[in-house]
């Protein structure tokens, strides 16, 4: 059984103050997730307060196969990614990366449900030595802490490039709520970062900013 509700206090398992030192303060700052469909990470980070935009695309694989349609073919070494565009001084890099393993299931390796395929793998992709370092410290706090039952497979890459999806998926959650994928997916997801993260939420929903 998960104990995800342990990712929404930072108390537990929290990165050492040294680990945190090393992240120079910054108005703007990126960082590129990948866990299963990019709709649902999308929508999820939209919610937060200090996600400035979110980026449907595709990181792992060359600029040639930068398509939907190649990336389907899992055989592109893409996979379905989200750069999160943030404001250090409102949301923490850790806080980032909290939401991420709360909002995906990080065991599931190749797949989230029946999203199955290396393009919806679990992954952090990291601009830099001190991403990386973040990033592994989560990893370890999680496992120390026993928040999932199983192994977590996700896996930390170089970022070598971040390739925007094509125009019609971005925003897609907020452009299609009523779509069947969307309902029984994406806006479930949304709900858990809403319960899960109350302090962190933006004060209107983009979801209900869409639908004006």
């Amino acid at each position: 059984m998960e104990d995800i509700e342990k990712l929404a206090d930072p108390a537990a398992g929290s990165i050492s103050q040294t680990t945190k030192a090393a992240t120079p303060p910054s108005d703007r700052a990126e960082i590129v997730f990948a866990g299963g469909c990019f709709w649902c990470v999308e929508a999820v980070f939209e919610e937060l307060d200090g996600v400035i935009d979110a980026v449907s695309g595709y990181a792992g694989g060359t600029r040639e196969t930068a398509n939907y349609r190649d990336v389907c073919s899992g055989k592109t070494g893409h996979a379905e990614a989200v750069r999160i565009i943030y404001e250090p001084s409102k949301i923490a890099y850790e806080d980032l990366l909290r939401v991420h393993f709360a909002t995906h299931d990080p065991t599931q390796l190749n797949r989230q449900g029946n999203d199955v395929g290396p393009q919806y793998r679990s992954a952090i992709f990291y601009a830099n030595d001190q991403e990386k370092a973040l990033a592994e410290a989560i990893i370890d706090d999680l496992r120390e802490q026993k928040v999932f039952s199983r192994p977590i497979v996700t896996t930390i890459e170089p970022l070598t490039e971040f390739y925007p999806a094509e125009a019609y998926h971005q925003n897609y959650v907020c452009a299609n709520p009523g779509q069947s994928y969307v309902r029984a997916v994406a806006l479930p997801k949304v709900e858990k970062v809403r319960k899960l993260f109350k302090d962190r939420l933006k004060e209107t929903s983009p979801l209900e900013q869409s639908a004006k």
